[in-house]
């Protein structure tokens, strides 16, 4: 398959650089990296072994790049407003485009760009970096399970499952684990579970994860987070069991130390996911006239913070 990368980031550049590594048709779309990586390559430093591309397909606009069987939208949902000069030149006709972004109900961007039948979603279980021009730092993890997106009242055709499962084979033989699901919502409420405390708390906190699972306080602020999600999850329809709370925790317990994508952003001084990750949330609960008072307290204060740096 060709596949292109728009958002060389953390997050594109990794899983783009697996692709490339086992000899898949990449092509990345980059800006202000996009003459050091066509001089020095690509590198990425992993737990599933370190390695250098010497050479990629590097593109600085669309115009330059051909048609791809799957367009991967790596780029922060901040950036969305982007996507319709970005991906209508890049989706060859039958392809797939692959959401890999935070947030519920991400994708909706990408269909209102590209129509019904062609946007999936993928839910990434990932800790990495970019730590300098292109150059890469993957710390742990790499999952990523992925579904058709069916629009937000989940009555529009989506891509077929075979034709994801044909994706989801590709990302095994790169070394991680990949799956596919044909309820991208529950898996997106899911991740929410991990994404909406340890996201905003990252940045409320000024704190890494480890941190905030070590102070007896921000551990117990953070279950109570965690419970109100998945309370929130049910009242929208969905089943997830309440032991799902605690294997959070434990799965955060046992994360390497890890400064969000958020927190990252914020001291960078790049606006920050709030809508998609709380915003969408918070309306799904409204929706259902359910009362979510944690989550409305940090979807306000992150705000605050965000316009206030």
């Amino acid at each position: 398959m060709r596949f292109a990368i728009v958002g060389t980031g953390a997050l594109g550049g990794f899983y783009g650089g697996l692709l490339a590594r086992i000899g898949q048709e990449v092509h990345f779309l980059m800006r202000s990296d996009a003459a050091f990586v066509r001089q020095h390559g690509l590198r990425v430093d992993s737990k599933l072994g370190d390695f250098h591309l010497p050479s990629v397909h590097v593109h600085e606009s669309v115009d330059m790049m051909p048609e791809c069987d799957c367009v991967i939208i790596a780029l922060k949902s901040t950036q969305n407003s982007q996507l319709a000069n970005l991906l209508p030149p890049l989706l060859r006709q039958g392809g797939v485009a692959l959401v890999l972004q935070n947030g519920l109900h991400v994708e909706q961007s990408t269909r209102e760009v590209l129509g019904t039948g062609v946007v999936a979603g993928g839910c990434c279980f990932l800790c990495s970096n970019k730590v300098g021009p292109g150059h890469i730092r993957h710390l742990d993890y790499g999952k990523i399970l992925m579904g058709p997106y069916r629009g937000m009242l989940d009555d529009e055709p989506g891509p077929s499952i075979a034709s994801l499962e044909r994706i989801c084979d590709i990302f095994r033989q790169t070394g991680i684990e990949c799956n596919v699901t044909d309820d991208l919502s529950l898996a997106r409420w899911r991740k929410l579970m991990w994404n909406i405390p340890f996201n905003g708390l990252s940045v409320m906190l000024n704190s890494s994860t480890d941190s905030i699972m070590r102070h007896p306080h921000s551990r117990a602020l953070a279950k109570s987070i965690i419970e109100e999600v998945r309370s929130t999850a049910v009242a929208c329809g969905h089943v997830i069991e309440l032991e799902f709370v605690q294997y959070m925790m434990d799965h955060t317990d046992e994360m390497v130390p890890y400064d969000s994508s958020m927190r990252l952003d914020f001291l960078a001084g790049r606006p920050i996911e709030v809508e998609v990750i709380y915003g969408n949330a918070i309306r799904a609960a409204e929706r259902k006239e359910v009362d979510a008072p944690l989550m409305r307290a940090m979807y306000r204060q992150l705000h605050f913070l965000a316009d206030n740096r």
